[in-house]
């Protein structure tokens, strides 16, 4: 059996983020030949294109964690209708130099948490329209805008209700097949 290699990105660097716990709880909804590791972009320099020929260690290390993965898995909020400006800046960073973009390739999936009803819907969409221009296949369907509540984790940081851990679990058994269609 394939061992696949997913790296997480988190959109929010708050320490009680929604989507941190979110990705966290939906990782656990894989099967076992998936791993998972979060890739912390929070210490990323700002992007400026004078840094291309020499990358802050940050940058590199964050490129060579996306180079070991077979996939990526994107669970963000969203600011002001579209993805958080630490997320855009770590995608700036690793698609940078031309030529030397670390996303290519990988095929992904977008989740994002929200207390809002549809929070999330916008950050997904401009994410898509990132992705799209960096060669990152992206799973389009089903998509997922979680709308969290009290009790949506139970103690354990495991999805409480039934119908939603089955709606996730669905959502995951699609993501898995997508990047076993396109993992490289």
């Amino acid at each position: 059996m394939n061992q696949y290699r997913i790296a997480v990105i988190v959109g929010s660097l708050r320490r009680d983020s929604l989507n941190r716990k979110l990705a966290d709880a939906v990782t656990r909804l894989a099967p076992a030949n998936f791993s998972f590791s979060r890739v912390e972009i929070g210490a990323l320099p700002l992007y400026n294109q004078d840094g291309d020929a020499s990358q802050a260690e940050s940058v590199k290390h964050l490129k060579s964690q996306l180079s070991a993965a077979q996939g990526l898995l994107f669970v963000t909020p969203e600011y002001n209708r579209s993805i958080p400006g630490v997320l855009k800046n770590a995608i700036d960073n690793a698609s940078r130099p031309y030529g030397q973009n670390a996303w290519a390739g990988k095929p992904a999936g977008i989740l994002s948490a929200s207390i809002g009803a549809i929070g999330g819907a916008m950050a997904q969409q401009h994410l898509r329209n990132i992705l799209v221009f960096l060669d990152v296949p992206t799973l389009g369907s089903p998509e997922a805008f979680i709308q969290i509540k009290d009790g949506f984790f139970d103690e354990a940081g495991n999805i409480a209700n039934p119908d939603t851990r089955k709606f996730l679990q669905g959502w995951m058994d699609h993501y898995v097949a997508w990047v076993k269609r396109h993992a490289a």
